[in-house]
């Protein structure tokens, strides 16, 4: 059958119109010649969903597009070209077959399924900004975006070719072609979204150059040194990536749990990696790391005080990513971390690390006289580390609900594991597996330290712990990462 003879009857209604140009996309979309029939081409339904597709495709981007961004013009133009292209070929239709109701013919089917895919994809990023879609789906959303804008392309040209009776070998050669063409569009105007960020040059205020050593100094001035004869906590906290709030939110909001309700006020640090706080808290890079181990080293009774250490950020193997533009700092791995700890002469610890892959540090951080949480297993990412989180999954889990409502780490490790797994099944993600360690000192020294800190009575604790236990140096590296009696776990990112 000819394009000539195509008949297409609008219908009185508008509404009916509109139902059934998104039928007949239906059946485009499935191959079907079938949608000749229920296409209804008029103008009015060619305007409307010329500005329902472009209205998803500008709601697609503006969802897409990161804090800051901008409306870029040319990616508008980018967009519009298709359209275009594809009303110019109606009216050549038209024009070739005599029949003027083919004009509007191709490019309604075309923006109809332009919007429907436009919102899927919506819906996708919506989902995605939540943090409810799994793991596995973020690296195959971009190929799934590609293959809806060629499939819609496509899926017009076939039909149009089966009415036309063109041969099978001159369909391919059209399909392959559109194919080559359309991915190498996309892959060039990738760069040219609806909405832009435009680059940004990191820079620091003068200000901030001068107000960072005064503020490292005021908070290390501000550590109390312990009690002789009585038990004292320390907490320390590092968050590490400055361009996520969510990692100072985390330190701040665990330092506020300890100061509050531990008692940790006057023996506690922060160091703090954000883009809008250099005026306000000392940042965190390897020099102030090691300064503030070595002040509450100082100020410790080493043998009967104890440090809470938690670390925020991304991370890797046997890496704690610091980063906190335009400053360029070294990353923090696991055996300068542990040097640092015993170069401090802090002895007994509670080590909690919060990222990716940080079940990579338990080797390094496990002695005796340590405890090591991590948010993840060696080999497994963590979760939560999103612009609008206020903790990732396992802070949230271990700080924010277990540790306040158990009153032993060991119980609030098991909580928080069963949350986070349950938290991640629903998502869909693979199990980030906490870990958790404790060495064979610390197994007989922790409950009468978790008395102190859980109970508030803060009574000595040396009176507790075995003459061996007390007395005992922390081990060499090498030596405590052989022993067998060591324990060490692990948390998120």
């Amino acid at each position: 059958m000819s394009l000539a003879s195509l008949k297409t009857v609008s219908l009185q209604r508008f509404s009916l119109n509109f139902a059934a140009n998104i039928i007949a996309t239906l059946w485009m979309l499935v191959g079907s010649t079938r949608a000749f029939s229920w296409v209804k081409p008029t103008f009015i339904q060619f305007a409307v969903f010329a500005l329902l597709a472009l209205g998803s495709n500008v709601l697609f981007s503006w969802l897409a597009a990161e804090s800051g961004s901008l409306f870029n013009e040319q990616g508008l133009v980018s967009y519009l070209i298709w359209p275009m292209i594809i009303l110019l070929g109606g009216i050549i239709l038209a024009r070739r077959a005599g029949n003027q109701s083919l004009v509007f013919v191709p490019v309604i089917l075309w923006l109809v399924a332009d919007t429907l895919s436009a919102l899927l994809q919506s819906l996708m990023q919506l989902l995605g900004s939540y943090g409810w879609l799994p793991n596995w789906s973020y690296s195959f959303l971009p190929i799934l975006f590609l293959v809806l804008f060629l499939w819609q392309t496509l899926a017009l040209l076939w039909i149009f070719s089966r009415r036309l009776r063109i041969p099978w070998w001159e369909r391919i050669i059209v399909l392959v072609g559109a194919v080559a063409l359309l991915t190498i569009w996309q892959r060039n105007v990738a760069d040219q979204p609806i909405f832009k960020q435009t680059p940004v040059t990191p820079v620091l205020e003068e200000a901030a150059f001068y107000e960072q050593p005064r503020l490292l100094q005021q908070a290390l001035n501000s550590i109390d040194a312990g009690v002789l004869g009585r038990t004292d906590w320390y907490f320390m906290g590092v968050a590490g990536f400055s361009e996520q709030d969510v990692f100072r939110s985390e330190i701040n909001k665990v330092r506020e749990l300890f100061d509050v309700r531990f008692g940790t006020s006057g023996h506690s640090l922060a160091l703090i990696n954000n883009t809008y706080s250099w005026l306000d808290e000392p940042i965190a890079t390897k020099t102030s790391i090691l300064r503030g181990l070595k002040k509450i080293g100082q100020q410790m009774n080493a043998d009967e005080d104890v440090l809470f250490l938690t670390l925020s950020s991304h991370g890797n193997q046997d890496i704690i990513q610091l980063a906190n533009p335009p400053l360029v700092m070294e990353n923090l791995d696991a055996a300068w971390l542990r040097e640092a700890l015993d170069d401090s002469g802090i002895r007994w610890r509670v080590i909690v690390v919060s990222a990716c892959y940080s079940g990579s540090f338990i080797d390094e951080l496990a002695s005796p006289t340590t405890v090591v949480i991590t948010a993840s297993a060696a080999d497994r990412p963590s979760f939560g580390c999103t612009n609008t989180a206020e903790m990732t999954y396992f802070g949230q889990a271990f700080f924010a609900e277990s540790l306040r409502s158990n009153t032993s780490f060991e119980a609030a490790f098991k909580d928080a594991r069963v949350r986070v797994h349950e938290r991640e099944e629903v998502m869909g993600f693979e199990p980030s597996e906490p870990q958790m360690a404790v060495g064979s000192l610390m197994e007989t020294a922790l409950p009468a330290f978790e008395q102190v800190l859980f109970d508030k009575t803060r009574p000595p604790v040396a009176s507790v712990i075995s003459n061996e236990a007390a007395t005992v140096n922390v081990l060499p590296k090498s030596a405590s990462s052989q022993s067998a009696d060591t324990v060490v776990a692990t948390a998120d990112k």
